[in-house]
C-alpha cells in the first residue's frame, strides 16, 4: 500500500495522521465558504511580499495567475476540494503548487495559517454584515412606504398587551424601522473592528521578514492593521460582536413576528396574511397559520444559541491562536444565513399584508383608550393629576358596568363626578383628537409622524436606497 503523501506541515512527523482524527480536525467542508477571501487575501500577500523584494515581478505575475486560475476552477464547480488537505487554505496552497510549480511553495513566506485564517473570516464576516446592512435598509424602506399609506389608520396600542392609547398605525410600524436603523448602525460601528487586518502577525510573534502589514489592509480595502500580533491572531471579539448584533436583529424580527401572529388572529383581525406567506392545517380547512412568521420567531433560539456558544468556546482560551478557534466558523455560518433570509422574508411579507382598519376602530373603542384624553382634559380644567385620574377610573367602572364606551356616558353622569366637565368633554374624547393632539417630538400625532418619516427618507436615501 503506498504511503500516503506527507502533510505539508509534516516535516517531524514519521507516521502518517490515523483517518479517524483526519475526519475529526478537518474544516475544509464549512471553510471552503472563505476561498474568495482566501485568494484575495493571498494576492494582498504576495504583492507585499514582492514589495519587499521577497518576490520577483515576475514570481508575482505567476502566483496571481495561479490563483486566480483557481477561483475560476471553484466557481466552474472543477476543483476537488480534499478532506486530506484540511482546510481551504491547504486545499488552494497545493493546488497552487501543482499549477505553478516551487514559486507557489513561497506564498507561505512570512504567514502561518494563524493570521491567514483571521483575515480570511474578517473579510467574509466584514462582507457578510454589509449585506445585513442592505437587507436591513430595505425593510426599513418597505416599514417606511407602509407606514406612510396608514397615517390616519388607528389601532390600539398596548402596554401589558392590555389596551392602553389609541395610536396611528404609522406610529406603531415606524418603532420597528427605528430598532431596525439602530441595527444598521450598529454594522456600521462594528466594522470600525471587523476591518483590522491580522496578516503579518505569523504565528503569534510578528514575522523576522521586513513585512508591512499596512500595504495588506490597504490592498484589501481594509482601515487598518493590527497592533498586537498575539492578539492579532486570537482575537475573534469581530465575530462575537457580529453574533451580538445579529441577536439583537433578530430579536427585533422575532418581536414583529409576535405582532403579526397577534393581529392576523381573527380575535384581534387587525391583519390579513398574504397566501404565499401562510400555511393551512392538514385536518381544519378554515385555518390559515402564520407558519413563516413562527418559524422566524423560532430561529431566534438558533441564533442566540450560535452566540453563546462561542462565548463558551472563547471564555477559557490562553493566548494565543488555539485549535479550539476552529469552531467560531460554523455558529456564524449558520448565523448569516438565518439573518439573511430572515430579513428578506420579512421584508416581502411585510409588503403585502393587507390592513383591516374597520376591526382596528373596533378594537379601539373595547378599552376604553381615551380614559387618559379624560384625565388630561380635567388637568386642564384646574382638577390636579391624581384626582382627575381617580374621576377617570371612577367614570371607566360606571361605563364597563353598563357595557358601554366611556364616550357613550352622557353628560349628566360625567359632572355627577365632576363638576367641572362640560359639553367639550366630548372632542376630548374622540379617538383621533387624541391623537391629532400628539405632535410633541416622537408621539403619534401627525407632525410628529410625518417628520419621523421625512427623516427616515433622507436616512434611506443617505445609505443608497430609495423610496
Amino acid at each position: 500500500m503506498p504511503k500516503k503523501e506527507k502533510k505539508l506541515w509534516g516535516g517531524r512527523f514519521d507516521n502518517n495522521q490515523s483517518p479517524l482524527v483526519e475526519e475529526y480536525t478537518q474544516s475544509v467542508e464549512f471553510d471552503f465558504n472563505f476561498y474568495q477571501e482566501d485568494i484575495q487575501g493571498s494576492i494582498a500577500h504576495a504583492k507585499m511580499l514582492a514589495e519587499i523584494g521577497i518576490l520577483t515581478p515576475q514570481e508575482l505575475n505567476l502566483l496571481i495567475q495561479g490563483l486566480e486560475k483557481i477561483k475560476a476552477e471553484i466557481e466552474t464547480g472543477v476543483f476537488e476540494w480534499k478532506k486530506e488537505f484540511e482546510d481551504v487554505h491547504m486545499n488552494i496552497e497545493k493546488r497552487l503548487i501543482e499549477l505553478v510549480g516551487d514559486v507557489g511553495k513561497k506564498l507561505h513566506t512570512g504567514r502561518s495559517r494563524n493570521d491567514q485564517v483571521a483575515l480570511d473570516f474578517r473579510l467574509y464576516v466584514a462582507k457578510a454584515v454589509k449585506e445585513w446592512q442592505e437587507y436591513l435598509r430595505e425593510l426599513i424602506t418597505a416599514l417606511v412606504k407602509v407606514a406612510s399609506k396608514n397615517k390616519d389608520t388607528l389601532l390600539p396600542g398596548f402596554t401589558h398587551l392590555q389596551p392602553a392609547q389609541p395610536i396611528s398605525l404609522a406610529q406603531h410600524l415606524l418603532a420597528y424601522a427605528w430598532m431596525f436603523k439602530r441595527d444598521f448602525e450598529r454594522i456600521q460601528d462594528a466594522l470600525k473592528r471587523i476591518e483590522v487586518s491580522p496578516l503579518g502577525a505569523a504565528a503569534l510573534a510578528g514575522s523576522a521578514y521586513a513585512l508591512n502589514p499596512d500595504f495588506v489592509a490597504k490592498e484589501i480595502g481594509f482601515r487598518a492593521s493590527f497592533n498586537n500580533s498575539m492578539d492579532a491572531v486570537s482575537d475573534r471579539d469581530f465575530v462575537l460582536e457580529s453574533l451580538f448584533i445579529a441577536s439583537v436583529i433578530q430579536a427585533h424580527l422575532s418581536r414583529l413576528c409576535e405582532e403579526i401572529i397577534l393581529w392576523s388572529n381573527p380575535c384581534f383581525g387587525f391583519v390579513l396574511l398574504p397566501d404565499e406567506f401562510a400555511t393551512g392545517s392538514s385536518i381544519m380547512p378554515q385555518k390559515k397559520n402564520p407558519d413563516v412568521a413562527e418559524i422566524m420567531r423560532g430561529k431566534t433560539g438558533r441564533v442566540y444559541g450560535n452566540l453563546v456558544s462561542l462565548l463558551t468556546v472563547i471564555k477559557g482560551l490562553p493566548l494565543t491562536y488555539n485549535r479550539d478557534l476552529q469552531e467560531d466558523k460554523e455558529p456564524f455560518l449558520d448565523t448569516h444565513k438565518t439573518i439573511s433570509l430572515s430579513l428578506i422574508l420579512m421584508k416581502e411579507m411585510f409588503l403585502k399584508l393587507k390592513f383591516q382598519q374597520q376591526n382596528m376602530l373596533k378594537a379601539i373603542k373595547k378599552g376604553f383608550l381615551n380614559a387618559t384624553e379624560l384625565a388630561d382634559y380635567l388637568v386642564l380644567k384646574g382638577v390636579p393629576f391624581r384626582e382627575a385620574h381617580h374621576i377617570s377610573g371612577r367614570l371607566v367602572k360606571l361605563a364597563e358596568n353598563k357595557n358601554i364606551s366611556l364616550e357613550e356616558l352622557s353628560l349628566e353622569e360625567m359632572k355627577k363626578e365632576c363638576s367641572k366637565i362640560e359639553e367639550d368633554v366630548f372632542e376630548a374624547l374622540d379617538y383621533k383628537q387624541a391623537i391629532q393632539k400628539r405632535n410633541i417630538k416622537g408621539g403619534t400625532g401627525p407632525k410628529s409622524v410625518e417628520f419621523q418619516l421625512n427623516l427616515l427618507k433622507e436616512w434611506i436615501k443617505k445609505n443608497g436606497g430609495s423610496v
